[in-house]
């Protein structure tokens, strides 16, 4: 099994998501914040609407949308 990307652009694409969604939450500072002072949840709504957000995106894609 390789740690290799698969699409190493995607990183920054990410990263630029997780901001994003965390902004909308209401997590202001999230890019400078010490992510071992939020709270469990905190960090999760952040990944699970990325996760959200992924899957609605890949599903209009394969609807053609």
């Amino acid at each position: 099994m390789s740690s290799k990307k698969a699409v190493p652009a995607a990183k920054a694409a990410l990263n630029q998501m997780k901001l994003e969604i965390a902004n909308e939450i209401g997590l202001a500072n999230y890019e400078t914040a010490d992510k071992g002072n939020l709270t469990a949840r905190e960090n999760g709504y952040v990944g699970g609407y990325m996760t959200k957000k992924l899957v609605e995106m890949a599903e209009n894609q394969m609807a053609g949308k």
